[in-house]
C-alpha cells in the first residue's frame, strides 16, 4: 500500500468552500478525507459529492448511536452517498452494531451501491480514566476500549477507531485484518483537547491501519511538504 494511503485528512472545518479548498490542495498526498458533524451538519451531502467527484475516498465521520433500527438505516443511507468508511458508537451495543452490518450486506447485494466498511468508536481519545469515571465507569480506559473492540468484532463489524496507546492490545486481541483508525496523532507535542496522542510513525510501528491527522496539517506553513514527510515516516515505519 502506498504510505498516503493511510493517512486520512480531517475536514474538520466550517464552511464548504473550505472544505473544497482543502480537497483540492490535499488529495494527492492523502488516502481519504473525513468528513465529521460540523460540515455535515453545515452543507449535508454536496460535501461527499464533491469528494467522490474528485475521486477520493470519504470516511463519514458521524458516530451513530441509537436504536438498532434507526442506524441500520441511516448507515445504509450513507453507502447510497458513495462513502467508503462509516463509524457508529460501540457503546449502542451488539444488536445495534450487527443489524447495522447487516443492513450494509443486504444493500451491497446491489450492484450499483458500493459497501462502505464500518467501524466502531470505542473510548473518545478527550477522555481519560478520571473523565470516565466521571460518566460512570468505573474500569481503565484501556480493558473499556477492549470489550468495546471484542464487541465490535463479534458484531461483525470491519474495525474500530481507538487510540494510540491503544493499538497494540487491539492488534493482539482482534488480529491482523482488524481495522485500527487512531485519531489523536500529532505532529508535535502539542495536544489540545485530545488527551491521548501519538506521533504518526509511532502509531503505525503499533499497528494501526489508518492515522487521522487534521490541525497540525491544516496550520502548517507547507501542509502538502508537511503530508509527503509524513508519508515517508510511515513508509519508514511499514519496512521495519
Amino acid at each position: 500500500m502506498d504510505p498516503k494511503e493511510k493517512i486520512i485528512f480531517a475536514l474538520d472545518v466550517e464552511r464548504f468552500e473550505e472544505a473544497q479548498q482543502l480537497v483540492m490542495e490535499l488529495r494527492d498526498h492523502v488516502g481519504m478525507f473525513k468528513v465529521g458533524k460540523q460540515l455535515f451538519t453545515h452543507c449535508g451531502p454536496k460535501i461527499v459529492d464533491f469528494i467522490k467527484l474528485k475521486n477520493s475516498k470519504v470516511f463519514l465521520d458521524l458516530k451513530y448511536h441509537d436504536i438498532p433500527n434507526t442506524v441500520s438505516k441511516a448507515a445504509v443511507e450513507a453507502a447510497k452517498l458513495g462513502v467508503d468508511l462509516l463509524n457508529v458508537h460501540a457503546s449502542g451495543g451488539f444488536s445495534m452494531m450487527n443489524q447495522a452490518k447487516q443492513a450494509l450486506v443486504e444493500a451491497g447485494k446491489n450492484p450499483d451501491l458500493h459497501r462502505p466498511k464500518i467501524i466502531a468508536v470505542t473510548v473518545l481519545t478527550s477522555l481519560d480514566d478520571g473523565e470516565l469515571k466521571k460518566v460512570g465507569f468505573d474500569i481503565p480506559v484501556i480493558e473499556l476500549t477492549k470489550k468495546l473492540a471484542l464487541l465490535a468484532k463479534e458484531a461483525g463489524l470491519d474495525g474500530v477507531v481507538a487510540g494510540g496507546s491503544e493499538i497494540e492490545m487491539i492488534r493482539e486481541t482482534c488480529g491482523r485484518d482488524f481495522l485500527i483508525i487512531t485519531p489523536g496523532v500529532r505532529i508535535e507535542d502539542k495536544k489540545d483537547d485530545q488527551k491521548r496522542t501519538i506521533t504518526p510513525k509511532e502509531a503505525i510501528q503499533k499497528g494501526a491501519s489508518y492515522i487521522v491527522l487534521g490541525r497540525a496539517v491544516r496550520d502548517a506553513a507547507d501542509p502538502g511538504a508537511l503530508l509527503k514527510k509524513i508519508a515517508e515516516d510511515i513508509r519508514d515505519a511499514l519496512s521495519l
